[in-house]
């Protein structure tokens, strides 16, 4: 497995932080197991991104259009058991066709920092490794899907699922329902892939303290997109 990024950077001064000029037109996204505490990371790289005067393109699948937030409703409705893995995987794939052409690609054209709360990593995981779709096969309909446009970079924010259980509340949606074998082959799926593809992928231990997590992906982005 690679190991995590665990350098300790804390934040900089918006004058003096390389990020300023290493995030506009970039894509990045951040992905991990349900209850890695991606939304609250993703919030403060947000809230980080705009002291720097970086303008953001948040997005978020499956959604971030009118097409594709019907598309989430489909996909997160829990009366939908009966949804075979094939159909998930097009849906998601339909939703995020959408979301690149009406909002992603037009912000990387306008100099934007997009900023995206799951993307294809996450296909390959819930759907791929856990679901048992081979890669190859997600990878086919992901090139049609994307024409071209992926990502600069992928951060997964890696935890214990136990930890990552106790961190979920509220009502479960179709996809957290899935048990815990199912969302020990999400974790294993994502660790996968980072060990395929190293140079495209970040991987944070999402166990440490939220603080020292948003440092070392701060961190991270500094080394990965100098």
């Amino acid at each position: 497995m690679t190991e995590s990024t665990n350098l300790f950077e804390p934040e900089l001064a918006p004058d003096r932080d390389p990020l300023r000029n290493l995030l506009p037109g970039r894509f990045l996204v951040l992905d991990g197991p349900d209850g890695c505490g991606k939304s609250t990371q993703f919030r403060r790289l947000v809230e980080y991104c705009e002291a720097l005067s970086v303008t953001v393109e948040q997005v978020r699948e499956p959604g971030g259009t009118q097409v594709g937030e019907q598309v989430r409703e489909i996909l997160l409705d829990p009366d939908n058991e009966m949804m075979v893995v094939r159909t998930e995987m097009l849906l998601y794939m339909a939703s995020r066709a959408q979301l690149i052409a009406e909002r992603i690609v037009p912000a990387i054209e306008r100099n934007r920092l997009v900023l995206a709360d799951r993307f294809i990593s996450s296909t390959l995981a819930y759907q791929g490794t856990a679901g048992g779709l081979s890669p190859e096969e997600i990878a086919k309909v992901g090139d049609v899907t994307t024409g071209g446009t992926v990502p600069d970079l992928v951060v997964i924010l890696d935890v214990d699922t136990d930890v990552a259980a106790a961190r979920i509340s509220g009502e479960l949606d179709r996809m957290e329902r899935k048990g815990r074998a199912f969302h020990e082959r999400v974790r294993a799926g994502y660790l996968a892939q980072v060990e395929r593809d190293p140079q495209r992928y970040l991987l944070l231990d999402a166990g440490a303290p939220e603080e020292v997590v948003f440092d070392s992906l701060l961190a991270g982005l500094r080394t990965r997109l100098a």
